[in-house]
């Protein structure tokens, strides 16, 4: 598979067969999306993988504000949660901000590495969703995050049971523009 079609054909999944994901498959996609970027290489990512008692947990206490979440959490044979470590990215080795966007660079390289993720999961077989609206407070508890780190994502991962047609992309004109 070439990384364009890595790119185009990947789904967002929301149905996953109950078959279980092997701990060295898991292994070897993380070891692939450990090449996302990094501001200044500081690769702060870091991947909690998530099964049973503790899976369903987080889905039924942790998904209050939209319950479809906890549906697609509980079905998915494995959940990770996608943490970094704090004051990193983005930041000089003295604790200032490197540019105006101060701590932005934290969630920015967050999501790089979530979507890094995913592609590597897809060309292994597996489906995934990046979530965003869950109790972070409470599933961070659950998780025994440490202080250092920030939850952002939640991502269910396994054998898609779907097969999602692609949604309707913009054109080109409407994404690009080009000065001079």
């Amino acid at each position: 598979m070439t990384a364009k079609e890595c790119i185009r054909e990947r789904r967002s999944i929301r149905k996953f067969k109950a078959d279980p994901i092997d701990h060295a498959l898991l292994s070897e996609i993380i070891e692939t999306a450990s090449y996302a970027p990094s501001w200044k290489h500081t690769q702060i990512t870091r991947y909690i993988a998530v099964e049973g008692e503790l899976k369903d947990k987080i889905a039924a206490e942790c998904t209050t504000a939209y319950p479809k979440n906890g549906e697609i959490i509980a079905q998915a044979p494995l959940l990770i949660a996608v943490t970094y470590i704090k004051g990193r990215s983005g930041f000089e080795r003295d604790g200032s901000f490197s540019t105006v966007k101060g701590a932005s660079w934290q969630m920015f390289d967050a999501g790089v590495a979530a979507q890094t993720f995913c592609l590597a999961a897809y060309d292994k077989g597996l489906g995934s969703v990046i979530m965003g609206i869950f109790d972070e407070a409470k599933a961070a508890s659950l998780l025994d995050i440490p202080e250092e780190r920030e939850l952002v994502a939640l991502i269910p991962v396994g054998y898609p049971d779907e097969s999602p047609v692609a949604p309707r992309r913009k054109p080109v004109e409407d994404l690009l523009s080009f000065q001079s």
